[in-house]
């Protein structure tokens, strides 16, 4: 369904909210608290109204409340002078006002068209063990290949992505692709209270359980490998084939090397004062780590990136939490067929960290691409290589 009022069209199908068009960064939870208030635009909503049905019951203070009916305003150029959407019913509640029409998209996970048509995924919502809803997406035919959560990744857009674009439109030639939004990430719940790696290995347990998937080849990269291996060992009867890229099994903050501690210190300072901001430092010196031959328009990107994936403080919290991971305990059980690629200059992640755990895990591939990229791009010499490997050894 989706619902249009003013500028604003408010789509459920993608969970996303558009102002004259374009679209308008909003957390999930706020998006919940626009879709109720609109749904149940013919009364008053009390804030028991709301936690049973932003909050799913939970304990919430009446500030909370408030900062989100304030958020909600904000996304949809309102406030609490104006109420022009969003009016405030003393000692009673809340009621969204003005004039709505809805048009029927068919189905809570209806297709969607992405690039005047050429591309097509279904976008869905499943609930993690600890109840935190995660968007995961299918697109693409072939066999089913799984693509662990990573951040800086957001379903819809990441057609619209020069980074991300060209992989998805690649893997969806030759496989059926499911991905899913990181918890605190995208569209998936951007309240992820505290994180751990196991709750990371419930969400993509969560998203293949959801896509019916039983056993599938499994594709991680940079954070999203040891997540990959932690799942691997947790059900090997599912795992197919293991592709690792561009990750590690210890995060920084659990390697012994100080200049590793060192810089992972000075990119949580810069996240702090310069995510998603046009025009600060942060984000030449991102662009350095991550794609240092990114072109323009690549690297631009970044800030647009940043701006829809999550918030500073979720980008802070997630970064602490991978810098913690560590599998170097369960690396030797893995038992799938496994490839291991690595960049040779990557500066995300240092090349010893990808050949340590090829040598770790038995029988393990190993594939060295001649890179500075931490995500590889179209227009280097080994994009072909990379992806005739990673074909030839997920189809054989």
């Amino acid at each position: 369904m989706r619902y249009r009022f003013g500028p604003f069209e408010l789509a459920e199908e993608t969970r996303e909210l558009r102002a004259d068009g374009q679209p308008r960064a909003v957390e999930p939870q706020v998006f919940d608290l626009l879709r109720f208030l609109i749904q149940a635009r013919d009364r008053v909503v009390s804030q028991d109204d709301l936690i049973d049905a932003v909050w799913n019951r939970r304990i919430v203070s009446d500030a909370a409340i408030s900062a989100r009916i304030s958020a909600a305003r904000t996304a949809i150029d309102d406030d609490g002078r104006r109420q022009r959407w969003i009016r405030t019913i003393p000692r009673r509640g809340f009621r969204f006002v003005g004039d709505v029409t809805t048009t029927s998209e068919g189905s809570d996970a209806a297709a969607l068209d992405a690039d005047a048509g050429q591309r097509r995924q279904r976008v869905a919502f499943c609930r993690s063990r600890d109840g935190t809803r995660i968007a995961f997406a299918v697109s693409g035919n072939g066999p089913p290949l799984v693509k662990a959560g990573h951040w800086l990744t957001h379903l819809d857009h990441d057609w619209q992505s020069p980074i991300w674009a060209p992989i998805l439109d690649r893997l969806g030639q030759r496989f059926r692709l499911v991905r899913y939004d990181q918890r605190g990430n995208g569209l998936s719940d951007w309240d992820i209270g505290p994180l751990s790696l196991d709750r990371f290995v419930d969400d993509l347990e969560a998203v293949v359980d959801a896509a019916g998937l039983g056993r599938f080849a499994l594709y991680g990269t940079s954070q999203g490998v040891p997540i990959a291996i932690a799942f691997a060992c947790r059900h090997p009867d599912r795992v197919s084939r293991l592709v690792l890229h561009g990750g590690f099994e210890k995060g920084r903050l659990l390697r012994m090397a100080e200049s590793e501690r060192a810089q992972a210190e000075a990119i949580l300072t810069l996240m702090r004062l310069g995510w998603g901001r046009p025009g600060n430092a942060f984000i030449d010196a991102f662009a350095t780590m991550f794609i240092p031959d990114g072109n323009r328009e690549q690297i631009e990107s970044l800030v647009d990136l940043q701006h829809r994936t999550t918030s500073p403080e979720n980008a802070v919290a997630l970064r602490v939490a991978v810098d913690q991971f560590d599998v170097s305990d369960r690396v030797e059980h893995v038992q799938a067929p496994t490839l291991v690629i690595h960049s040779q200059h990557d500066a995300v992640q240092p090349l010893d960290q990808g050949r340590q755990v090829a040598a770790r895990i038995p029988g393990a591939e190993f594939l060295l691409l001649d890179s500075r990229n931490h995500v590889v791009l179209p227009q280097e010499k080994d994009w072909p290589r990379l992806f005739e490997r990673l074909e030839r050894f997920l189809l054989e």
